[in-house]
């Protein structure tokens, strides 16, 4: 591939799941020949972060983040701002998350979900790391929060594998916030989520795969990796009425604005 040809980045994917345990190595190489330059492993569960670091460590174009999943808010319901702002200043975290509220599994209470998405919007607006957001089936909780707590204190932060509302769009991109596209957006079940984002303006607009998870369209079904990134990315261009180079830098430029601690040379 040219060095001139514009990269991807899988700004979400799982690359410390059992899914991909040994043969890391070949799906960082596919994903580089899918044109995927860059890739951040996050964190869902502090007490498994050692595995998530140790991916991050083991790649020059892998970063990561550290956080607690809603899923896990009842399972590990006392961690503090502090606890999160020391794993932060490892070099290869380079974000907060993911986080956020899940009405959908509710796999733990509403209010201890709430309280970890909390702490975690302190700890994003304490260190001015990217808050990474998972929002389902939560539209009128996470729209009341987002804006209650930006007229706290800013602090960036991005909607990940959006599939939400176009209200909750509209309320997240007026108070600053980025949406990161999935898979999702190449169902065809997606038609108003396809229609957001072809109403989206691109400079807000990243692309994930949420790895191991929703493979997109042609390999739905699949395992998903950072690979199939270019395929989502491939919508998206379609749908925002550019061509995939055009989306590729914008997308990638909007991921190094947001991501400021990374830097351009971890680009490979």
């Amino acid at each position: 591939m040219s060095v001139s040809t514009p990269r991807l980045v899988d700004s979400h994917c799982h690359l410390d799941f059992p899914d991909f345990e040994g043969e890391l190595d070949e799906v960082v190489a596919r994903a580089g020949e899918a044109g995927v330059g860059l890739m951040v492993t996050i964190g869902t569960k502090l007490r498994d972060f050692d595995k998530v670091l140790k991916v991050a460590e083991a790649y020059d174009n892998i970063v990561c983040t550290v956080g607690i999943h809603p899923h896990e808010a009842e399972a590990e319901p006392d961690v503090a701002v502090a606890r999160l702002l020391e794993f932060a200043q490892h070099p290869k975290v380079v974000g907060i998350g993911e986080t956020g509220l899940d009405y959908f599994y509710e796999h733990s209470p509403r209010e201890a979900q709430k309280q970890n998405f909390l702490t975690h919007i302190e700890a994003a607006r304490e260190t001015q790391l990217p808050l990474i957001i998972h929002t389902r089936d939560a539209d009128e909780d996470m729209s009341e929060i987002l804006t209650e707590e930006m007229g706290k204190g800013a602090f960036p932060a991005l909607l990940h594998c959006f599939s939400s509302s176009r209200p909750l769009a509209l309320t997240a991109l007026d108070l600053g916030l980025y949406i990161s596209l999935s898979g999702i957006v190449t169902f065809k079940s997606a038609a108003d989520l396809q229609e957001t984002v072809a109403g989206a303006p691109l400079d807000r607009l990243l692309v994930e795969t949420d790895a191991p998870y929703l493979a997109p369209v042609p390999n739905r079904g699949k395992r998903n990796e950072p690979a199939f990134v270019a395929h989502t990315a491939a919508k998206v261009a379609e749908l925002q009425k550019i061509d995939l180079d055009a989306l590729t830098i914008a997308t990638t430029d909007n991921f190094f604005r947001l991501f400021t601690k990374v830097s351009r040379d971890q680009l490979a």
